[in-house]
């Protein structure tokens, strides 16, 4: 039982390592975080932006995994049960400042990764690759639905004990 568990931790770290690391190559090949330094003329600052982007994925990372200790009403409620008015309006306002800063994050993200794609063509003439790219299209595009209907058929979203 023990080494089940050795093994399922170990495949869910490396599975964890490898869903990162295409977050931060994601953002590395569309330039995001340096053209935000060109755009605000805070090149100086580019290593403090790219530290809040881990920063900001690691959190993410915490609160999805570990729901129940991230849930800081539930703590309020238990040992301050007066004045859960104010908790909640300050929590509305703490989801309207994430919703807001996630949606500029995810526009800007969109359109590296439109400005990205039109270089698509310029490299398939580079390389000499003229035929048969909307195969490889289709290809990944299959590899992406067999994946997940894998992943949903066998029921991996569930917890294993």
């Amino acid at each position: 039982m023990i080494l089940r568990r050795v093994f399922l931790a170990i495949v869910g770290a490396s599975y964890g390592l490898l869903s990162a690391a295409g977050v931060f190559t994601v953002l590395v090949a569309v330039g995001l975080v340096p053209r935000f330094a060109g755009k605000t003329h805070t090149a100086k600052k580019v290593f403090l932006y790219e530290e809040m982007v881990i920063f900001g994925t690691l959190a993410g990372a915490y609160f999805s995994i570990f729901t129940p200790y991230a849930q800081a009403a539930a703590f309020l409620q238990k040992y301050f049960p007066q004045g859960m008015e104010l908790w909640f309006a300050l929590g509305y306002a703490f989801q309207v400042i994430i919703g807001l800063f996630s949606g500029m994050f995810i526009g800007c993200l969109a359109l590296a990764i439109a400005e990205m794609l039109d270089s698509i063509p310029i490299f398939t003439r580079r390389i000499s690759f003229r035929h048969g790219i909307g195969l490889v299209v289709l290809a990944m595009a299959a590899g992406k639905l067999a994946g997940s209907l894998y992943y949903f058929w066998y029921e991996l979203h569930h917890v294993v004990d």
